[in-house]
């Protein structure tokens, strides 16, 4: 298994580094990674220098990894290994920001996290929109960035906490994810829809899509599970809504989230 060491360094050890090294870290960043997040810095995040550089370091551990897994497995250009699994650099920033999320390389192979191809292109749209994010759980809703949302002007709501939703799931044996993405209709035709928990929320908005009455812009379909979670993602990619999914039982709350928040890095740094 290919390993490297890695260590976050003081203030006084950064001191006695070459000043080329800025990254407080003991190693030199590729000059493609510099081009991923070009735009950014600890400043526009609204982050401390230290986590920022933090953050940087495990991204640069991620790309060193996956550059060493690819060599195993198949021949590519070296100055290109950031084009891994066939994804672009928009894509590619996104999936490795889900890798970061989850410490799980099989995002990128196994488990391959899918784009449809007007999926950014449409988020984009939908941002410019002031457009709403309707998440299936708390959870979700709980990750999403705050300062993105107020930076870009979004409002983000999920509905299954909803006290009215207990009792009409048990009225109707359905459940309160499925309930509560028929609730979130309105805010969900012109918006985005992420879904990282519930099958049946995923399941239930490509059943509104294929009815006619929801339109997102996009949905973030990556629900997590052994009961029709895999099947959710297929039926997913069946529809003609724009989609980022991934393949398999693996999924959860931090890949929708990381998704997301990645999308609104992008956005904010196009």
């Amino acid at each position: 298994m290919y390993s490297k060491n890695y260590r976050y360094k003081s203030g006084e050890e950064k001191n006695n580094d070459n000043e080329n090294n800025s990254t407080g870290s003991d190693i030199t960043y590729t000059n493609k990674e510099k081009e991923y997040d070009k735009n950014e810095s600890h400043e526009k995040r609204d982050m401390s220098k230290r986590g920022f550089d933090i953050e940087k370091l495990s991204f640069q551990i991620i790309e060193d990894e996956i550059k060493q897994m690819y060599y195993q497995s198949s021949n590519f250009n070296d100055d290109e290994h950031h084009y891994v699994a066939g994804y672009n650099e928009l894509e590619w920033s996104i999936v490795r920001r889900v890798i970061h999320a989850t410490a799980d390389f099989d995002f990128a192979f196994k488990n391959k996290i899918q784009f449809q191809k007007d999926a950014i292109r449409s988020v984009f749209e939908a941002f410019a929109n002031k457009c709403n994010i309707v998440t299936d759980v708390d959870m979700v809703l709980s990750a999403i960035s705050k300062t993105s949302l107020k930076k870009i002007g979004l409002n983000a709501v999920c509905h299954i906490s909803d006290g009215d939703l207990a009792i009409r799931a048990k009225e109707t044996n359905m459940t309160r994810a499925e309930l509560a993405m028929r609730k979130s209709l309105e805010e969900i035709n012109g918006g985005i829809v992420c879904i990282g928990n519930a099958p049946t929320a995923l399941l239930e908005v490509v059943k509104m899509v294929r009815e006619g009455i929801a339109r997102p812009k996009l949905v973030i379909g990556v629900p997590v599970g052994f009961v029709s979670a895999p099947e959710s993602k297929v039926e997913l990619t069946r529809t003609d809504i724009p989609y980022i999914t991934n393949t398999g039982r693996k999924g959860g709350s931090p890949v929708a989230s990381s998704i997301i928040n990645a999308l609104m890095l992008l956005y904010q740094n196009m």
